[in-house]
């Protein structure tokens, strides 16, 4: 029974954890938000429904929400707005799931 009141120590393993949380870009918060919106980066929203603007990153995944939202209608893959087509990519801003903090 003894070693109860002794205070635990932060291990490696969790310190390195939660540095790797804190630095990471998980795709939360206003970044995040436009980066999924496809407008500024052409982040993962790469499809634009033409029936209801909604987005999607994949055929797959814009076929079964056509399915879903316009049963009536069938799904023509060759209307869908491609969002990355006009798209020149900008080196200078982050991309998204990159490792590592801005404030180095």
């Amino acid at each position: 029974m003894t070693g109860k009141a002794k205070p635990k120590k932060h291990t490696a393993k969790e310190i390195a954890a939660k540095v790797d949380a804190a630095t990471t870009n998980r795709g939360g918060g206003k970044a995040g938000f436009a980066d999924r919106s496809g407008v500024d980066k052409g982040g993962h929203a790469k499809l634009e429904c033409p029936l209801c603007k909604v987005t999607a990153p994949d055929v797959k995944s814009m076929q079964i929400h056509h399915d879903a939202r316009h049963p009536k209608i069938p799904f023509d893959e060759s209307k869908l707005n491609n969002l990355h087509a006009g798209f020149v990519g900008d080196s200078s801003k982050a991309k998204p799931g990159i490792r590592g903090s801005l404030k180095k």
